[in-house]
């Protein structure tokens, strides 16, 4: 199990059996967006990490790495940041190896964001559900704390940035030993709205999503 000990800015990871420890110093949280295979644009909207890290900065006290890194879905690297980010709009592919690390991850503390960028979901959808099989994909209630934990979203759901198919917003989770381990956003799409410098969305759009972002942010990483 990871253990998360936030002080002074730092953040250490403890892995038990064999033992792995990371520490974050003064640069802050490090986090890091999913290389993965399928021919897939993982690349896809490269501000909006930057951008989301920039604005919860201002606005929370946590410390967090205002440069993220891209790290492949297979590699142990993974187990370097707390936070995984995934987005695109096309084909996902995942091998034995690269589930089983990627499960390792999440069951030692890992958290794991993916939004849908639009044609996305058929993809990965059903890779989100077998990650761990035996534990409930499901909708996020509306008293959720995610909602409410720093800004207000009074409706229960994460903010509607793009119409994609004119469905509504939702967001999906899945627990392991009583702790989130993944978010999906569908419909949604947050990520466009935090990177404001490449998309021209109304700026009550970009406020909702960079709000929600930091919602996230603060569960993802400071929740037990």
């Amino acid at each position: 199990m990871i253990k998360k000990v936030i002080c002074t800015g730092l953040f250490i990871l403890i892995l038990a059996s064999p033992i792995f420890v990371f520490a974050q110093n003064d640069d802050g949280f490090k986090i890091a967006r999913v290389q993965y295979r399928g021919g897939g644009d993982w690349y896809n909207v490269p501000s909006s990490l930057t951008n989301l890290i920039e604005f919860t900065q201002d606005r929370v006290p946590i410390n967090i790495n205002p440069e993220y890194d891209d790290v492949q879905l297979g590699s142990r690297d993974i187990f370097n940041y707390p936070f995984l980010f995934m987005t695109g709009h096309g084909n996902i592919a995942v091998n034995d190896a690269e589930m089983e690390n990627l499960r390792t991850y999440l069951e030692n503390g890992g958290f794991l964001y993916v939004d849908d960028d639009y044609g996305m979901d058929q993809y990965v959808r059903e890779i989100l559900q077998n990650i761990f099989p035996d534990e409930r994909f499901f909708e996020l209630p509306a008293n959720h704390p995610l909602y409410s934990n720093v800004y207000n979203f009074p409706e229960g759901r994460p903010p509607k940035v793009h119409e994609h198919d004119g469905e509504p917003p939702q967001a999906f989770a899945v627990y392991r030993n009583g702790r989130m381990v993944i978010l999906y956003t569908y419909e949604s799409n947050p990520s466009d709205g935090w990177a404001f410098d490449e998309f021209d969305n109304p700026q009550e759009v970009t406020d909702a999503a960079l709000q929600f972002g930091v919602n996230l942010l603060v569960y993802a990483l400071t929740s037990p």
